[in-house]
């Protein structure tokens, strides 16, 4: 399994769009290779349609031989494109950043402890009246992830497990990124002008 983060980082809102455009992109692909493709995360920006980042799980049907596609995806992504919410706007670059994340199934539960609680906030008649949703805590780290998103234990704490996973590979990273003084925490990190993938227009297509 893959995780894959796309982040606008200190973006303005057309770079949030960009992160929306860049997941229904991203579902048609996964489509074609007949992969699944789910939402563990999401963080909104100004407009309800964009967001600042999401996480993703990406498996497929064989093992990873059939998810190599998504490696091209990694790093800066440009977008082309007029400003739809700044009329006459001069900029009309936008970049966001993908990152991927191996994740092995091999993660140790035994370092993870999990705990069902009641689920809050809006949702509708099944929130706060079952205990499905589900708080991890990595045991070593303190890392812990309320997740409350399924409607079942067993689907929330398996997308708690690859949160707290994913936190972990992030907290791993930045640790090494502090020990190197010529780069920045990757997460608000785009290389400009290096973008691996351009996308051009309102249609977000690949140029």
């Amino acid at each position: 399994m893959i995780l894959v983060q796309i982040t606008a980082g200190q973006g303005p809102e057309e770079c949030c769009l960009g992160v929306a455009k860049a997941w229904q992109a991203l579902q048609g692909e996964a489509k074609r290779h007949a992969c699944r493709l789910e939402l563990v995360e999401r963080v909104s920006a100004a407009r309800a349609s964009n967001y600042k980042s999401l996480l993703l799980s990406l498996e497929g049907e064989h093992a990873n031989t059939s998810i190599a596609w998504i490696q091209e995806w990694q790093g800066s992504v440009q977008w082309i494109c007029e400003s739809p919410y700044r009329l006459r706007y001069p900029r009309k670059n936008w970049f966001i950043g993908v990152r991927l994340f191996q994740i092995e199934e091999r993660t140790a539960d035994h370092t993870i402890s999990y705990q069902a609680c009641r689920a809050s906030g809006p949702g509708g008649q099944h929130v706060n009246k079952t205990d499905s949703a589900i708080r991890a805590t990595h045991m070593a780290s303190g890392i812990s992830v309320k997740v409350q998103t399924e409607r079942s234990q067993y689907a929330n704490k398996k997308l708690a497990q690859l949160l707290i996973v994913q936190k972990l590979a992030e907290r791993d990273e930045q640790q090494a990124l502090q020990q190197n003084r010529d780069r920045r925490l990757s997460h608000f990190e785009l290389e400009r002008g290096r973008a691996g993938l351009v996308f051009v227009g309102p249609e977000f297509k690949r140029r």
